[in-house]
């Protein structure tokens, strides 16, 4: 975990964990089925989404968001901030 703002009760570590672990599976899963590589992941569950993606090689941006979120501006600003994270990393 390089930095996060999570909420009150969340295991930093665990969420680091899991999102490295699903975006693997992901990309695995995506190379199996013949669909090349992935762009994100993305949870859609009744009280929001989280959604990763990778950020270079070595790291791995994870965003939640509430239900009513407008998904393509978070798509567009997750694009943004990856690459601007791939940079610095």
């Amino acid at each position: 975990m390089i930095a996060s703002a999570l909420p009150t009760g969340v295991d930093e570590d665990r969420v680091g964990a899991m999102s490295a672990a699903l975006l693997s599976l992901g990309d695995r899963a995506g190379r199996e089925l013949a669909r090349g590589s992935i762009d994100r992941i993305m949870i859609q569950g009744e009280k929001g989404y989280v959604i990763m993606t990778s950020s270079g090689d070595e790291a791995v941006l994870t965003i939640m968001a509430k239900p009513n979120a407008k998904l393509g501006l978070i798509f567009l600003d997750i694009k943004r901030a990856s690459e601007a994270l791939a940079k610095l990393i």
